[in-house]
Formats: structure tokens, C-alpha cells, sequence
């Protein structure tokens, strides 16, 4: 076909660089689905149980599976830097890659996006219509393994974060839930946030709000085997944010740049604190433009991608959702709400972790 007067000729150079540059992007999707498969079926946990290399028939051998394809997928995960294969093919995991793939007592373990790769994929034949109409996707459409995902991303997290750094950092916190206060979690998922507090501080009351069935249902599971009388899930619709200023402490993680209504949500906070309580608010660490984010963060491209299939369309699955998106809430969007909210104290923590900015908020 010629080339239209008006389209300029592609640079011979340029164009070869652009469509390499493409298609890394589709070797990390199908790389990621090598992913999704390593970790569902095992071959993660047996390289490292193996404590030594392993043939690509030892591995199929230990996880149960047929070598060749084990030997196939094996060279995918060579070839990505995601597996070791040495001079006679014997495939192993470095520190590095049991830290990410298999210690999910890790603060680095990733297997929590991937466990959710197939369920936000499936997202993509539902686009074009959430593209047409503006009207996005709840959570709860990604399934019980899209809540299975996010709990096993969240845990570690928690566990590494949540009571050794993030409550400490708190003025007068902890000692006031040692005492016995009442904590509401907003977005609290399966509830691993609001069993870990109950368990730390068992004289405070904890509640759990949110309004995914899924996750609701896996939190109650969670609460009934850890046997935690304090401890206490709401659907959020049927049973909202008290709003007599009787709770000592809010957390919201990683929520509420999926909410439909931030604003009003950050309101109902406020009215559900005490005048001396405190709001521990847990965002993605976003900037205020587009050329910032891409300048500062390596992962933005992931971010918006991942904001297109999940969390832009949690926040638009309303007609009139706010629409923020997984870096919508940066610091000094989130100050603002804050003060319009009712708030007048505003102060990011001294907590470094590479995701997310984590703030004190208090009345």
C-alpha cells in the first residue's frame, strides 16, 4: 500500500526500535502468564524445596507434572531472568527470585498481581463497553480469585508494615488501643489488616467495612479461625461508618483511589472519629502530573494499565464516580480532600517503602 502524502516515511532505525519496544511489552504479558503457571502449579516452591538444581525432569518429576512442557515453560522463565539455567540446564532460583516467587513472609513477595493476571485479562473483553459508556467495573467482578489475589498481594505488607512501623509512627496510638479503643478499617478487604490489630491490642474493638461479597466472606473465614470475639466485617452498604465521633482510629490501604465518592467517604471518616483520633491514610505514591509519575516512578506505565482494568474501573463503576485511578491521589490532592473533609492536621510519615506514601490525618 503507498504511503498517504500527508503520513511521513517511519525512520528505518526508529521503526525497528519502536516495534522491539512493542513487543517487549507483549514478551512481559506472555512472560507473566509463565508466571501465573509457575506459581499455580507449584514449580516455584519445588526449585526452592529442592535446596539444589534441578533437570527440567527432576522438577517435573517433583511437582507432578509432564517434563516437557515443565522443560518449555522452564526456558521462558531462562531466557525473562526469572530462572537460573546453567551450562547442563539445570534450572535453580536465586535469593533474590525465593524472595519475590516464594517467601510470602517477604515484605518483596509479588505473587499476589499474578495470582489476579488471569481475572484482570479477562477485564479486557469487557472495555470497550466501560470505554463507550464511561461506566467501569466493582471489584467483585474480578471474582473470588481477583479477591484471592489482592489478600495474598495485601499480607505481606501487613505483616512487614502495619504493626512494627505504620501504628508506631502514630502519636499516641498504640497506647491507646492497648488500653482498649475502637478502630474501623474502610476497604478492609479480607480483613487481614483488622485481624492483625485485633490479635496486638485484644482489649480495642475492630471493625472491617467494605462492599465486596468476596472479600467480606474471606475475611469472616479469616475471623472465625483465628477466633477474634474483638474483631468485627460490615458490609458497607447495609451497615455504614458510625458518625458519632465514638472511633479512635481509621485506616484506609490502598482504597481510596478505588472509591466512587473519596470525598464523601473522607467526610464520613471524619465525622466517625473522636476530635482527638486519628486517620492513618495509605495511598499509592503518586505525583501531581502525568511527567512527574513517568520521571519518578519506572513502574507508570504498569500503574495506568493496571488503573484501566481495576482500579479506574472500581472508581467509575458508578455513573457519577470520581474517577481517580491508581495515581490519583497524590499528596497534595489528597491534603486538600483532607481539609474539605473537615481535617486540619496533615503529615506524611517518615516510612519508606517503594509503593506507597502513608499519612497521619487528624481533626
Amino acid at each position: 500500500m503507498a504511503t498517504p502524502p500527508s503520513r511521513p516515511a517511519p525512520d528505518p532505525d526508529r521503526l525497528r526500535r519502536y516495534a522491539f519496544n512493542l513487543f517487549t511489552k507483549l514478551e512481559g504479558a506472555v512472560t507473566s502468564a509463565m508466571v501465573h503457571l509457575g506459581d499455580r502449579l507449584g514449580l516455584y516452591r519445588a526449585l526452592d524445596a529442592a535446596g539444589r538444581p534441578l533437570s527440567s525432569a527432576e522438577l517435573a518429576d517433583a511437582a507432578g507434572l509432564d517434563e516437557r512442557w515443565v522443560r518449555e515453560w522452564a526456558y521462558n522463565q531462562g531466557a525473562a531472568g526469572l530462572l537460573d539455567i546453567d551450562e547442563d540446564e539445570r534450572l535453580s532460583l536465586s535469593p533474590e527470585a525465593v524472595a519475590v516467587m516464594v517467601d510470602d513472609t517477604s515484605p518483596a513477595f509479588g505473587m499476589g498481581q499474578f495470582t489476579r493476571f488471569p481475572g484482570l485479562m479477562a477485564t479486557v473483553e469487557e472495555m470497550p463497553a466501560a470505554f463507550r459508556t464511561g461506566l467501569g467495573y466493582d471489584y467483585d467482578t474480578h471474582g473470588e480469585e481477583g479477591a484471592a489475589g489482592v489478600e495474598r498481594s495485601f499480607e505481606p505488607w501487613y505483616r512487614n508494615y502495619l504493626l512494627p512501623v505504620g501504628l508506631p509512627s502514630l502519636d499516641g496510638v498504640a497506647e491507646r488501643l492497648e488500653a482498649g479503643g475502637t478502630v474501623a478499617d474502610v476497604g478492609c478487604g479480607a480483613g487481614i489488616a483488622v485481624c492483625l490489630v485485633a490479635q496486638a491490642f485484644p482489649d480495642s474493638e475492630v471493625h472491617g467495612y467494605d462492599i465486596s461479597h468476596l472479600a467480606l466472606e474471606r475475611a469472616e473465614r479469616r475471623r472465625v479461625e483465628l477466633d477474634l470475639p474483638n474483631a468485627h466485617f460490615h458490609d458497607a452498604r447495609q451497615e455504614p461508618l458510625p458518625s458519632d465521633g465514638s472511633l479512635d482510629l481509621v485506616t484506609t490501604f490502598d482504597c481510596i483511589h478505588d472509591m466512587t465518592h473519596p470525598q464523601e467517604m473522607m467526610a464520613a471518616i471524619r465525622a466517625a472519629l473522636r476530635d482527638d483520633g486519628t486517620w492513618l491514610l495509605v495511598d499509592m505514591k503518586a505525583r501531581d502530573s502525568y511527567a512527574e509519575n513517568v520521571a519518578k516512578n519506572p513502574m507508570t506505565a504498569l500503574m495506568y494499565g493496571v488503573s484501566v482494568l481495576s482500579c479506574l474501573s472500581s472508581s467509575l463503576s458508578e455513573p457519577d464516580g470520581a474517577g481517580l485511578g491508581t495515581l490519583g491521589l497524590p499528596e497534595s490532592k489528597a491534603k486538600a480532600m483532607a481539609q474539605a473533609a473537615g481535617f486540619t492536621r496533615f503529615r506524611r510519615l517518615d516510612i519508606d517503602h517503594p509503593i506507597n506514601a502513608f499519612y497521619e490525618v487528624r481533626p
